[in-house]
C-alpha cells in the first residue's frame, strides 16, 4: 500500500476482511496455538522454510497487522510487536549485544530506560556510554570498537529535547552501527526517522500509537537498510545454531533483522504482545493522524499561555520560537513539537508536587500519549532512582513538571492548570 497517503494507511494498512468471516475490523486471534496441515508443513515452518503461524508467543495474526500498518506508516521493511516499550528496548539490543559490548546513549532518555540500560542491561553484561543529544560530536567521542549500536530518542522524555537525528545517523554509519531510534513521543505522524538515517525504530505502542491509555505493547520497526553482514554482528551474519548453522543475513537479506528479533530474541525471553492489546492498539493507530494534530496544537497554546505565567520560571517547549530546538522542530517535524514537555514552578520541588497534587481535569500518573491530559513530577516519581544531578542532566531537575497534552479543549485544559498553580 505504499501509493497511499498516511491517513490512508493509518486504517487500512495491513488489514484486509476476514477470509472466513467477511469481517471488516481486524479479528482478535485469541488463541495460543496454531494447527499445521501436515507434519511437512510444520518441519517447514520450524525450520524457517516458509512463513506461518506456530505458536501466539512468536507470532499471531492479529499482532501481524498491528506489525505490518507501523511498518508501513514508518516507512520501514517489517516490524515485530512486544509487550511493552521495554520490551522493544530489550528484543532489539539483544540481537545486536553479546557480553562486553556497549551502546552509546542520549543521556536525555525517559527515566525507566536510563534505569534499564544502567542497572538491567548490565547483568547481560552489557555496558552504556552516555551522549548528549544536544551535541552530536559527543557521540563521536563515545564510541568504542565494543560499541554495537547508539540510541536516541526521536523527541526526549521528559525534556521535550528534539534530536538531529541526521547528523547522529552519519557519525553511527561511520563506525559501522546502526542508530536505534525511540519515536514514541513523536509518532511516525510527526517523525520518520528512517528519512534521516535512522536504521532501526522503536515505540512504546503504550503511548501515542495506541493513544487511549488502554494497552500496553512495544513495537520495532526495522528499515531493512543496514549491512549486517560485516561480521560485526554474528548473531546475525555467522552461522546460528538454532537453526542447523543457517546465516540469517546470507539467508533473509533485508529481513534479516527483523527476523532475528522475532526467531531468537522473542522466541527465546518471551515477552510476548497479547492479541486483545494488538487489537485496541490497532483501533488507536486509525485516528493517529487527527490525535496527533490536536495534541501538538493543544500543547503548542499551553505552553504559550505558561511562559506568559508569573508563577513560571521557564518552560521547556520546542514549539516556542526562542527554544533552543525551534530550528530543529522545524526541519524534523514542522507539523508539531509533540504533546509532551516540561516546565519549572517558581518554588521548586516542594511547589511542584503541590501543582501534581492541586489539578482536577488532569490525571496526576505516570503515562504519556493519552487522550486525557496527564501531569507527573519526575523527580519525585519516574525519575526518583536517579541522584540529583543525573536527573538534572536528563531533564528532570527538582523544580520540572512535566505535561502530555491531551485533546480535550484547550480552554478546561489552561483553566485547570490555572487554579492548580493558585493552590501551589
Amino acid at each position: 500500500m505504499a501509493d497511499y497517503g498516511f491517513d490512508t494507511l493509518s486504517v487500512h494498512a495491513g488489514a484486509q476482511p476476514d477470509p472466513a468471516t467477511g469481517a471488516r475490523a481486524t479479528p482478535i486471534y485469541q488463541t495460543t496455538a496454531f494447527v499445521f496441515e501436515d507434519s511437512d508443513h510444520a518441519a517447514a515452518l520450524f525450520n524457517l522454510q516458509v512463513f506461518g503461524n506456530i505458536y501466539s508467543r512468536i507470532m499471531n495474526p492479529t499482532n501481524a497487522v498491528l506489525e505490518e500498518r507501523i511498518a508501513a506508516l514508518e516507512g520501514g521493511r517489517a516490524g515485530l510487536s512486544v509487550a511493552s516499550g521495554h520490551a522493544a528496548q530489550l528484543i532489539a539490543l539483544h540481537t545486536l549485544m553479546g557480553p562486553g559490548d556497549e551502546v552509546v546513549a542520549a543521556r536525555q532518555l525517559y527515566g525507566g530506560s536510563i534505569n534499564q540500560f544502567t542497572h538491567s542491561f548490565a547483568k547481560f553484561d552489557w555496558h552504556v556510554k552516555w551522549a548528549d543529544a544536544t551535541n552530536s560530536e559527543t557521540f563521536k567521542a563515545a564510541l568504542s570498537p565494543n560499541t554495537k549500536a547508539v540510541f536516541v530518542e526521536s523527541i526526549a522524555n521528559p525534556g521535550g529535547i528534539i534530536t538531529d537525528i541526521e547528523a547522529i545517523a552519519k557519525i553511527a554509519h561511520a563506525a559501522d552501527v546502526p542508530l536505534i531510534v525511540d519515536n514514541t513521543l513523536a509518532s511516525p505522524y510527526l517523525i520518520r526517522p528512517f528519512e534521516w538515517g535512522a536504521d532501526i525504530i522503536l515505540h512504546s505502542a503504550t503511548k501515542f500509537l495506541g493513544g487511549h491509555g488502554n494497552s500496553m505493547g512495544g513495537l520495532i520497526v526495522d528499515s531493512g537498510k543496514f549491512n549486517w553482514g560485516g561480521g560485526k554482528f554474528p548473531t546475525l551474519s555467522e552461522p546460528c545454531p538454532s537453526y542447523h548453522g543457517m546465516k540469517l543475513w546470507e539467508t533473509f537479506g533485508d529481513m534479516a533483522y527483523a527476523i532475528a528479533c522475532r526467531v531468537l530474541a522473542l522466541r527465546d525471553l518471551g515477552p510476548a504482545l497479547s492479541p486483545m492489546n494488538a487489537f485496541l492498539i490497532l483501533q488507536g493507530v486509525e485516528t493517529l493522524p487527527l490525535r496527533m494534530q490536536r495534541h501538538c496544537d493543544n500543547a503548542l497554546a499551553v505552553a504559550r499561555w505558561l511562559k506568559a505565567n508569573p508563577k513560571v520560571a521557564w518552560v521547556n517547549y520546542a514549539g516556542l520560537e526562542d527554544n533552543p530546538c525551534y530550528a530543529l522542530h522545524r526541519k524534523f517535524c514542522p507539523k508539531g513539537a509533540g504533546s509532551v514537555f516540561t516546565f519549572g514552578v517558581k518554588g521548586g520541588y516542594e511547589a511542584g508536587m503541590r501543582l501534581v497534587n492541586s489539578v482536577r481535569l488532569i490525571s496526576h500518573l505516570a503515562n504519556i500519549g493519552d487522550t486525557r491530559s496527564l501531569i507527573i513530577h519526575p523527580a519525585s516519581t519516574t525519575h526518583r532512582q536517579l541522584e540529583a544531578e543525573d536527573r538534572a542532566k536528563a531533564g528532570a531537575g527538582d523544580d520540572v513538571v512535566r505535561l502530555s497534552i491531551g485533546i480535550e479543549n484547550v480552554e478546561d485544559i489552561i483553566a485547570d492548570l490555572d487554579q492548580g498553580l493558585g493552590e501551589a
